[in-house]
């Protein structure tokens, strides 16, 4: 049976196209013009999925989309927000309102095709496991940390902090909010950020791009934001679907970092992507090898899986040190740049002392599957 897509909007011009741009995929089109009918339109069709623009004559994308998230019925259909505006306030306003993700016009075919086919398989996991409670959860929890990121920024204005200072500071919260599923203490995001700095010192990297490194490697795991509990959560090995799902953070969080002309964030959004690619190609999202992996990303990619080896996991116990030695050594060449390693172990007495002095207050339960060596040494690494 093929999939439902509604498509809601009041250009004949822009369903056709849209239309067009799915019907290879052998998807049922249903276009509908807006208005306040549309609510009853999806009731009576029961799409598997809405591309709703976010302007409308007469009700707006953003209050169908909210009767929608609001109906027990209908709030489990991803809404995908088509909108030619692409600022902050667009995309906040449009999460408010519950929209599962978003396509800036004019809509790239690959973009939709790969956003349609992404959303109604997150759609298949959510229905499977009637995740109703998560749903309320999540929506509070996301208006709750845009709530707190606006007050940040908001109280930076108004107290004239430097530029620098404001984006530390939302950068710092935004790493926050990225953990706000887990009980980890806020040691792993400093542990992070400190390893980075010391092996980027090590390779004798400019100051001014270690603290860079330093300042953006909290955030490589922002894109977990938006990874459903049902897979971020699952204590056990994940299904091949699952893992595909999984993956998918590395882009999710390069997409919420992209865009920037600030270099800060160009940094954050290449260590987002690309701190699970491997030194001999077999990781991911890319397949990246060698020298094409960022030299950011290898860096931070060492740091975070020697804290991931060394701390304590629902699934696992503590690494001693010279265990996780060991590991990093037997995958130096596969997973790790020898470089990146030799640099490691020349800091590796400020290593244990970031590791002391950041140690977390009580064992974290972070679920966060990541593959690291897993395949090689038969654990599961944070």
């Amino acid at each position: 049976m093929h999939a439902k897509i509604m498509v809601i909007d009041d250009s004949k011009l822009e369903r056709k196209l849209l239309a067009a741009f799915l019907k290879p995929q052998n998807y049922e089109i249903i276009e509908a013009d807006g208005g306040p009918h549309s609510i009853e339109l999806v009731r009576a069709h029961r799409p598997d999925l809405v591309l709703l623009d976010l302007i409308l004559d007469g009700i707006t994308g953003l209050e169908i989309c909210t009767q929608l998230k609001k109906d027990e019925e209908l709030r489990l259909i991803p809404v995908v927000m088509v909108t030619a505006y692409g600022d902050k306030q667009s995309r906040v306003k449009g999460l408010e309102a519950g929209a599962d993700d978003f396509l800036i016009k004019p809509v790239d075919r690959a973009e939709l095709v790969a956003r349609v086919k992404s959303s109604l398989k997150v759609k298949a996991y959510h229905e499977y496991a009637r995740l109703k409670d998560y749903y309320h959860n999540l929506e509070l929890a996301v208006r709750e940390k845009t709530s707190q990121l606006e007050n940040a920024l908001k109280q930076i204005k108004e107290a004239n902090v430097s530029l620098t200072q404001a984006y530390l500071d939302t950068l710092y919260r935004l790493s926050i909010a990225a953990e706000y599923r887990d009980d980890d203490t806020a040691g792993h995001i400093k542990r992070i950020s400190h390893y980075s700095l010391a092996i980027s010192r090590s390779l004798g990297l400019p100051s001014a791009l270690c603290e860079m490194i330093s300042q953006a490697s909290p955030l490589h795991d922002v894109g977990k934001i938006g990874i459903p509990d049902k897979v971020l959560l699952k204590p056990c090995k994940l299904t091949w679907d699952e893992w595909q799902i999984m993956k998918q953070h590395t882009i999710i969080g390069a997409n919420i970092l992209a865009g920037s002309d600030n270099k800060l964030l160009q940094i954050a959004e290449q260590i987002a992507l690309s701190h699970h690619e491997k030194f001999d190609g077999s990781g991911y999202p890319y397949g990246l090898a060698g020298q094409k992996i960022p030299l950011t990303s290898r860096i931070v990619t060492l740091a975070d899986v020697f804290d991931a080896l060394t701390s304590k996991r629902i699934y696992k116990p503590i690494f001693s040190v010279s265990e996780a030695v060991k590991i990093i050594k037997d995958s130096t060449g596969s997973h790790f740049d020898p470089e990146i390693t030799n640099a490691f172990f020349k800091v590796f007495d400020d290593i244990l002392s970031i590791k002391e002095q950041f140690k977390d207050e009580k064992a974290g339960h972070r679920y966060l599957q990541k593959v690291g060596l897993e395949q090689e040494h038969g654990i599961r690494l944070l």
